[in-house]
């Protein structure tokens, strides 16, 4: 990753879901895509958990991971390459809640903030997912103090 003059390095906790088709699948393509997105390089894996569904519509259970990102990008660049990959891999955004075959969140970032209506960093149910809460502390420790 080139340094750029004008952009600082940030850290981006981005959570991985599937429960659509082969869902073990689905999270090792994304982890490929993810490191891949330009200017950016994943620094650490949580371990892949499985979860019980959001919501009341009744479906497969999900597979969960977070990752670390090193990124000089913005939250806004970031999420366009999520959406990106997202759509690869076959996400289609017809029922809230649904299932997925792919599903990336930025759960926050380390230095920045954003509260735009399309776009909150961090995530608005960062605080209230537990797999996310534990996906993260795994993170943290791996990382060490920063």
């Amino acid at each position: 990753m080139a340094d750029a003059p004008d952009r600082k390095l940030d850290i981006a906790y981005v959570a991985l879901g599937s429960n659509v088709g082969d869902r073990d699948a689905h999270l090792a393509t994304a982890r490929q895509a993810l490191a891949a997105i330009p200017r950016s390089r994943v620094i650490a894996e949580s371990i892949v958990e499985e979860t019980a569904p959001l919501g009341s519509m009744p479906q497969r259970s999900y597979l969960n991971q977070m990752v670390a990102i090193e990124t000089e990008l913005s939250p806004r660049e970031l999420l366009t390459e999520l959406q990106r990959i997202e759509r690869a891999a076959g996400r289609t955004r017809d029922i809230r809640w649904g299932p997925r075959t792919l599903d990336l969140d930025i759960v926050r970032y380390e230095h920045q903030m954003v509260a735009d209506a399309d776009l909150q960093v961090p995530h608005p149910a960062a605080t209230e997912r537990d797999f996310w809460r534990r996906e993260l502390a795994e993170l943290r420790s791996l990382l060490g103090p920063r």
